[in-house]
């Protein structure tokens, strides 16, 4: 399972990075996007993945009994998913305002405004 993981979060990486080196804004969010979701499969997977309960100590014991989930990964990863969730709302605010001032959607053509 690991190795299907890290073959998964590699090819999201690679498709995320390829997104974003293409020229139009809409797969530039889409590359955004993909490389957040690769970054929180990344930490899931690098926590390891064991399918227990939940990480809860029951009343007059010190540790949780049995086998359970990683509650750091999981604090982690909701962390990593607002703030991806903000970036990719600025960028589109961002690329939305650069798309009305120019009028294209080839980022190649953006740079006109400088000329």
């Amino acid at each position: 399972m690991q190795t299907l993981l890290a073959l998964v979060v590699g090819g999201l990486y690679a498709t995320g990075i390829f997104m974003i080196l293409r020229r139009s804004l809409a797969k530039l969010v889409i590359g955004l996007a993909m490389l957040s979701h690769a970054a929180n499969l990344l930490i899931f997977t690098a926590a390891g993945l064991l399918r227990g309960r939940p990480p809860l100590v029951p009343e007059g014991a010190t540790r949780p009994p049995g086998p359970t989930a990683e509650p750091l990964a999981q604090a982690l990863v909701l962390t990593a998913i607002v703030i991806s969730f903000g970036l990719l709302a600025f960028t589109v605010a961002l690329l939305y305002r650069a798309h009305q001032a120019v009028g294209a959607n080839d980022l190649d053509e953006m740079t006109r405004t400088d000329r």
